[in-house]
């Protein structure tokens, strides 16, 4: 290990890069008993931007460079070439104070899947526990949900009345009634719960961190981004970043746990020289450990959005479009915490089949009282709500590579969206069902006609065309550092990179596949996981 003797150098037990999701929890969960040093080192500024703990405020967040990566994919062939637009947060709490705040765990069957496939001690029974130890539910707790953990979960505080037609619809279409996604069964439509505090952002940052950046044993450092892991030998040792035009270095006694996200996590280690040796050596990068699976199997969520005339001024647009109910909805939202300014990312939605062949759900709606040609851009003139279809687990697969040795330069990203026909059917399958629902007796005094695609868009070609045209991502990048026993398995079921001592990757990469719903929730299980399992290794 080479260090530059102009260095700051400081050592601490354990060096976490990284400060969002996982990130937050490790810091949290690491420093608590006060035996070991903790630091956290994050990319970006301090949460203090205003729009952060408003809900409604991922909007003006979407495009936000002070606390936005803002990526974009190369070119995808399965969307006409187009670039798709990759929001990733760069602040504490990083996407989480970013993000729609919908908590969704996913399906049961989503983590028996992973103990399926060889993941020893992640089935759904093994996780559960971390979930509702992490929950401080507002319904209170039972055999599926905790109340007095860190990360509150509540119910929506806005009364709409077409978030309620939604459910009564999805009804009338032959799609049960749930109220609650995250309990016995994820199937039915219903209402979304929100990582919210009496209607302002629970980011993990805030959930997390804010109760615990007060203790001698963790030091959080932000605007501090990780230039690479050094090693000695394949020993994890330290970590190298810049800070304010410095280079500076942390070295770990214990371990350094990588909590970057599934875009800046596979990144760091490619820097680090732990990942495919040809790409590597092609960006005169030295090979610490030849790791093939470093970036692949890159799976992300796409979305396809319905926008619906409104026949009432009921929707956000009417609110927003009018200066003296925007007003008022500021008003309501500073004096009592409720109102339009309290819409996340969903407001109802349902989960089904679209195929009685299927086990569990394949397809996911979001229902939002708004509409607008692209998210985070201005919203309609005129009145309109938006509903859109996303599949739950895609069979396509892609790749995250650097392109430079410089950690400034953003990584290739590809995702192949629609690159499989069971891809392609499921969200053709899905808007068919989606607009059942939408010409359901309960949106009639509602819905004057669908303004995008319009009901000329009919057949499967013009609807995948529409897909093609219009599609988008959901926000949901996993599974580029995947835990398994395979030879491209990234991790093992214990988190730590295989072939590297005093290493682990802890975030959505490790997922071995995309979970059947929303990340943020399962990406805080795995690190409240991934805690118990680091200090035990401590001991």
């Amino acid at each position: 290990m080479n260090n530059n003797n102009n260095n700051d150098v400081s050592e601490f037990d354990y060096v976490i890069v990284g400060a969002g999701s996982a990130g937050c929890v490790l810091a949290n969960r690491l420093s608590a008993d006060g035996k070991h040093s903790v630091l956290l080192l994050e990319a970006g500024p301090k949460d203090s931007n205003l729009w952060i703990h408003v809900p409604l405020g991922y909007g003006k967040l979407f495009k936000e460079k002070s606390v936005n990566w803002m990526y974009q994919t190369e070119p995808e062939p399965g969307l006409n070439g187009r670039q798709v637009f990759q929001p990733r947060g760069k602040v504490l709490g990083s996407s989480s104070s970013i993000n729609g705040l919908l908590y969704v765990r996913g399906q049961h069957e989503d983590y028996d899947r992973w103990r399926q496939r060889g993941n020893a001690g992640w089935g759904y029974d093994d996780v559960l526990p971390y979930f509702k130890k992490a929950e401080n539910q507002q319904r209170g707790g039972d055999k599926y949900h905790g109340t007095g953990g860190p990360l509150p979960v509540s119910d929506w505080r806005h009364a709409d009345p077409l978030s309620e037609a939604f459910v009564t619809a999805a009804a009338e279409a032959g799609i049960p009634t749930n109220p609650d996604f995250n309990g016995a069964t994820q199937e039915g439509a219903g209402f979304f719960q929100t990582t919210t505090n009496r209607g302002r952002r629970a980011s993990s940052a805030f959930s997390y961190l804010r109760p615990a950046k007060n203790r001698s044993n963790l030091h959080i450092e932000t605007s501090a981004l990780a230039q690479r892991i050094l090693f000695e030998g394949r020993r994890a040792k330290a970590v190298e970043y810049k800070q304010e035009g410095r280079v500076r270095v942390a070295r770990a006694r214990k371990e350094i746990l990588v909590s970057s996200g599934a875009y800046n996590s596979p990144q760091l280690l490619q820097l680090s020289g732990v990942g495919p040796a040809g790409l590597l050596k092609s960006h005169g990068v030295e090979v610490v450990l030849d790791a093939q699976g470093v970036g692949n199997d890159l799976q992300d969520h796409l979305q396809v959005r319905l926008v619906t005339r409104c026949a009432q001024s009921i929707t956000l647009n009417d609110i927003v479009n009018n200066p003296v109910r925007r007003v008022m909805a500021g008003l309501q939202y500073a004096a009592f915490r409720k109102g339009a300014l309290t819409i996340a990312a969903g407001t109802s939605g349902a989960f089904f089949k679209t195929s009685p062949r299927l086990a569990s759900p394949d397809i996911q709606i979001h229902f939002l009282p708004f509409s607008t040609d692209k998210m985070g851009e201005k919203l309609h003139a005129q009145s309109g709500f938006t509903a859109s279809v996303c599949q739950l687990r895609p069979e396509s697969r892609g790749s995250l590579r650097i392109k430079s040795a410089d950690p400034s330069v953003p990584p290739e990203i590809r995702i192949n969206y629609l690159a499989t026909e069971t891809d392609r059917r499921a969200l053709i399958d899905g808007i068919r069902i989606l607009r059942k629902i939408l010409a359901a007796p309960a949106l009639k005094p509602y819905a004057i006609g669908e303004v995008d695609p319009g009901p000329k868009v009919a057949s499967d070609t013009d609807l995948l065309d529409f897909c093609r045209r219009t599609g988008s991502t959901v926000y949901h990048p996993t599974s580029t550092c995947r835990m398994g026993n395979d030879p491209l398995a990234v991790v093992d079921q214990r988190l730590k990179v295989r072939g590297i001592e005093g290493l682990r990757v802890v975030d959505a990469s490790i997922m071995p596949d995309l979970m059947s719903g929303n990340t943020n929730a399962p990406t805080i299980m795995i690190a409240e996981k991934a805690s118990d399992m680091i200090l035990e290794d401590a001991r």
